[in-house]
This record gives C-alpha cells, sequence and structure tokens, in this order.
C-alpha cells in the first residue's frame, strides 16, 4: 500500500475513533442515572429501560446504517448519526422526569444516531488497510467509543453539580433543602456538543477508490481466514452459515457480562470511593478502550477464536472473583476488577468487527457486521433489564453473577466449535 493510499486511511481512522469518543456518551449512563433525584420515583428496572432501548435501537440502527454506508458511503450517513444523538440527548433534557421523555430521547433517537455513527466508524477505516492489520485498526476506532467515559464520566458529574438546584422541600433528618442533581440541563448540554463534534468529524469518513483485496490465509493459517464461500459473502447466504449463528451466540454472551456491569459500574464504585464512585467508569472506560487495541492485535497474531476464549475465561473468572469481593474489597482491588471487566468487555468490540471480515469478506462488510452486532443490542435490551428486575425482586444480584458466569464458560467451549466449522471451510469451500 503506498504512502498516498496510507495518509487518508489514517485520517479516516483518526476520524471515526473521534466520532466514536462522542458517541460513547452511552456508556456513561451509570453516571447520569446516579444523579436522577428520588422524587422522579423510578424504580432500578426503570433506571435501565433507557438505557437499554438505547442499546437495543443502536443494535437495529447498525443493519441500515451498514446497508447505507456501503451503499452510498459513510459520511452522510454518520452526519445523520451525530443529528439523530444530539437531538435525543436534547428531546430527554427537556422532558423533565418523565421516563417515557427519556425512553424516547435517549434510548430511541440517541440510539439509533448511536448505531449510524458507530456503523460509520470502522468499515470505511478498515477498507484503507490490508486483512493482516483488521484487528489493530478495528481495535483503533472502536477504542474511542470505550474510552469516551474517561472525560464524559468526570464532565457529566461536574455538570450535574453545576446545574443542580435547590427544592424549596425539607430533609426530614437533617432539616437541610433537599437539592437534586441538574440531569435535564446535562443532557441538553452533551446533546448540544455532540450533534457539533460528530457531524463535522463525519466530513473526514470515506472510502477508498478501489475495494481491497478480500482477506487470505497468513503463513501460518491463523491470522486471518477465507471466507466460506471464497468471495464476498451477502447477508443471505451469511444466514445460511452455522457459523455466523456460532458467532452470535458468542457475542451475546460476551456483551452481557460487559453491559450488565457497565451499567452499574456507578454502584461498584461507590462502595468504596463515595462521592468519586464516578472514576469507577472512568477506570472501565480505560480498560474498555485499552482491551479493544490489544485484542485487536493480539488477534491478528494469535486468531480471533484463541482470543475470544482467552478473553471469555477470564472474565468469567473475573466475575467469580467479583462475586466473591463485592461487599469487602478495597479500592484499589475493586479498579482493577473493574478495569478487567472493561478490558474483556471491550476486545468482543473489535473481534467480532475482524471476525465479520474474516469469514464473511469485505464487499458486504458493513450490513454484515451490523447484522452480527444485532447480537450485541439482545444482551444490551435483556441483560441490564433482567439484572434491575432481579434486584428488585430478590434484593441481591447473585442470581446475575450466577447466570452471567455461565454464559461466558459455555461461550468460551463454543469458539472450539467455530474454529472446527471454519476448518471444515476451509478444506471444503462453498461453490
Amino acid at each position: 500500500m503506498s504512502k498516498f493510499e496510507t495518509k487518508p486511511g489514517w485520517i479516516v481512522t483518526l476520524s471515526g475513533t473521534g466520532i466514536n469518543l462522542a458517541l460513547g456518551i452511552l456508556y456513561t449512563w451509570s453516571v447520569i442515572k446516579g444523579g436522577i433525584p428520588v422524587s422522579w420515583g423510578w424504580s432500578n428496572a426503570a433506571r435501565a429501560l433507557p438505557y437499554s432501548v438505547a442499546c437495543i435501537c443502536f443494535a437495529i440502527a447498525m443493519i441500515p446504517a451498514g446497508r447505507l454506508q456501503d451503499a452510498i458511503g459513510p459520511r452522510w450517513v454518520a452526519t445523520i448519526g451525530g443529528v439523530l444523538t444530539g437531538l435525543g440527548c436534547i428531546i430527554a433534557g427537556l422532558s423533565g422526569s418523565s421516563l417515557t421523555g427519556f425512553v424516547i430521547g435517549f434510548g430511541i433517537l440517541a440510539g439509533f444516531g448511536i448505531g449510524f455513527g458507530y456503523a460509520s466508524a470502522t468499515p470505511p477505516a478498515v477498507k484503507w488497510f490490508p486483512p493482516k492489520k483488521t484487528g489493530m485498526i478495528a481495535g483503533i476506532v472502536v477504542s474511542g467509543f470505550g474510552l469516551a467515559s474517561v472525560y464524559i464520566a468526570p464532565l457529566a458529574n461536574k455538570l450535574l453539580h453545576v446545574f443542580s438546584k435547590g427544592t424549596g422541600l425539607l430533609d426530614p433528618l437533617t432539616g437541610v433543602e433537599v437539592v437534586e442533581k441538574g440531569v435535564s440541563s446535562t443532557m441538553i448540554t452533551f446533546g448540544i456538543g455532540f450533534l457539533l463534534v460528530v457531524t463535522v468529524l463525519s466530513q473526514f469518513l470515506r472510502n477508498p477508490s478501489a475495494a481491497q483485496p478480500n482477506p487470505s490465509p497468513s503463513k501460518d493459517g491463523k491470522s486471518s481466514i477465507v471466507a466460506p464461500s471464497g468471495s464476498d459473502t451477502t447477508w443471505k447466504h451469511m444466514l445460511r452459515c452455522s457459523q455466523f449463528y456460532i458467532l452470535w451466540i458468542i457475542f451475546f454472551a460476551g456483551a452481557s457480562a460487559g453491559l450488565t456491569f457497565i451499567s452499574v459500574a456507578q454502584d461498584f464504585g461507590r462502595r468504596s470511593l463515595g462521592e468519586l464512585a464516578f472514576l469507577a467508569v472512568v477506570v472501565l472506560a480505560i480498560g474498555n478502550a485499552g482491551g479493544r487495541i490489544l485484542a485487536g492485535t493480539l488477534s491478528d497474531i494469535i486468531g480471533r477464536q484463541w482470543t475470544l476464549f482467552l478473553t471469555l475465561i477470564t472474565q468469567a473468572v473475573v466475575l467469580a472473583v467479583l462475586y466473591l469481593v463485592q461487599g469487602g474489597a478495597g479500592w484499589l482491588s475493586m479498579m482493577m476488577i473493574v478495569l478487567l471487566i472493561g478490558a474483556n468487555y471491550g476486545s468482543n468490540l473489535s473481534l467480532f468487527p475482524s471476525a465479520a471480515r474474516d469469514y464473511f469478506g469485505l464487499k458486504n462488510f458493513g450490513l454484515n457486521y451490523g447484522i452480527l452486532f444485532s447480537a450485541w443490542g439482545a444482551a444490551g435490551l435483556i441483560g441490564p433489564w433482567v439484572h434491575g428486575r432481579i434486584k428488585d425482586v430478590t434484593g441481591s444480584n447473585d442470581l446475575t453473577y450466577f447466570i452471567i458466569i455461565g454464559m461466558l464458560l459455555a461461550a468460551a467451549a463454543l469458539t472450539f466449535v467455530s474454529r472446527a466449522i471454519a476448518a471444515r471451510e476451509k478444506r471444503a469451500p462453498a461453490a
């Protein structure tokens, strides 16, 4: 690849990373949720609902957005994403204490906007580079989404306090006026800011003039795998491949673990850090971003499936440790656990787009990965809501731990099935 091709490729990569740095507001919901006043009367399940709806809308949007960016290019699709995300946050902010307003604004509009923007960031970037760098480039672009909480979490925490106001009511225990945090104004501020940032950066996204070659096996047979058909796979053919469904199940399990605990990260931090609990979200974000780059790069060397196996097993062990020490861990131990949860979760967001390119080709990459990404959306809809429901009914988190650890172990076993399917496809490629 010439220097001429590489330079615009890095501009596209960095622009996509910047877009994801803005769209990562999704991962800061645990900070915003923590500022919701008791007077709003929201239950634990209700507090998780805007986030859960945003996750599923994000995933649904990936499918049409992926198809659109394959057809007309990423620039306008990402611009639509920026407008929807900004308007969604503004509408949520203007809805006051209405749960419906937050579900429509943050959940539906911002969720779809995040999906349109996210779907347009990674595909054009990986198209500028050879297959042997797919994992690394995908990891860099999606790391922006994970790293966003490093600045959004403390910024949200600051804005919640800056916009806080007295209610005129006295606390019956202390006699001090009750002060409510400024959730609404914070959402409006984020909406205006991210609308501008994403729409500007979207103008730098573009595909290379000619399609890059389809992935081919490396010398050791590990770094990449030919698509099952030997050519770029259509979405209809992909849905007839058993490999797709195995990958979908593994993605669902890995995403469920991360998204469920990300949604309550600040709750864990509050036990060890008190008012500085938002730092747990920041630490998780650092792990999230680092895991995406590290896993993507490692998978270029040892293969996607071995990297997936390692991250799934590690996540199961980390959550088992968290279950055992959740009530008595010191702040340093808790931050290490949160860091590892973020890193193992983040690895999924670089491994699965890379696997989609490996197995199903580059031509229809946006649409194919958008369909595979529905596993992440299902995990985001089901996991946090079920966790909140379990806590409402039982008063504890124990059942959530048992369910997710079991899912992770089952998904780790399925990586061997996926590897066997890939080997069979290579020996007898479809006509």
